[in-house]
């Protein structure tokens, strides 16, 4: 975190030391007598929850704003999708099993796309186009690795769930954050995004996109490239012309986002939205 300024005032930590110290009494057990900030009983409280949602939103704010990054490409795909080479270790039966190999293309395909975007942020002196992704597994491990790959810096957005789960090795430990709250890790990948890479994937990856694409058809957000990643996954997932057809959505909103299934595709789109120079590999 940033450096504290100087100041003639007792540190929070101080304090916290000093009240350690205190004698061994039953005032100085209560938890009456514990500083506030430093009462993991009384932050998590239901009362609390507001406080705790800063907290979460500022974290992550600080880190990124000290660090100058200002932009960011955000790829969301699926956990379960595997390594090329690798088993597919979510797969529940046969079918799966296959299905989930085959599309192993796209962790590789995912790779590519981050590390084009990480040679152009590398030209930005990593401030822009900076890669993020949910920190996990599949895809967002290709994310990561593929920013790795030219030794690029890049942004993990864990969550805690249920079963464990653990930030994959290729984000960068410094950027590697862990929220609670879904709404708040929800901001943190929009907040920055200049382009957003949906790869295929499940219920989470689902979520994420029509989020992205309902901030921009409302103009909540500003209009940035939204990539699909796998025509012949989406066309068998979505059917987006009968949405159209239905007049659920405006024919025009076909437009609000496009289809790809190359990287060097995909990031022709975003070069040609943001006009950018070709990006030149590290030597």
């Amino acid at each position: 975190m940033a450096r504290r300024r100087p100041t003639p005032l007792r540190t929070s930590q101080e304090d916290i030391d000093a009240s350690q110290r205190a004698p061994n009494t039953p005032q100085t057990q209560s938890s009456a007598f514990r500083l506030a900030f430093a009462d993991d009983d009384f932050l998590t409280s239901e009362d609390i929850r507001g406080v705790r949602f800063q907290l979460e939103y500022l974290k992550p704010e600080f880190r990124l704003r000290e660090a100058g990054i200002n932009s960011t490409v955000v790829l969301f795909g699926g956990a379960r999708i595997p390594e090329p080479g690798k088993p597919a270790w979510a797969a529940k039966n046969q079918t799966q099993k296959t299905n989930l190999e085959a599309a192993s293309r796209y962790y590789d395909v995912a790779r590519d796309f981050a590390r084009l975007a990480s040679e152009t942020s590398r030209s930005l002196d990593f401030k822009e186009f900076v890669v993020v992704t949910g920190g996990g597994p599949g895809v967002m491990e290709a994310g990561n690795r593929g920013a790795a790959d030219v030794g690029a810096p890049s942004i993990g957005l864990n969550i805690v769930l249920p079963h464990e789960q653990a930030p994959n090795l290729f984000v960068t430990p410094e950027f590697s954050f862990n929220f609670h709250y879904f709404a708040t890790r929800k901001i943190h990948f929009l907040l920055r995004a200049k382009a957003v890479a949906v790869f295929p994937g499940g219920f989470g990856t689902l979520d994420e996109f029509f989020e992205a694409l309902t901030l921009i058809q409302t103009g909540r957000m500003a209009r940035v490239p939204l990539l699909l990643f796998g025509a012949s996954f989406w066309s068998k997932v979505i059917n987006f012309e009968a949405l159209a057809e239905a007049g659920t959505i405006s024919p025009n909103d076909l437009e609000l986002f496009n289809v790809v299934d190359t990287a060097q595709e995909g990031w022709d789109v975003v070069q040609k939205f943001y006009d950018l120079p070709t990006p030149v590999a590290a030597l």
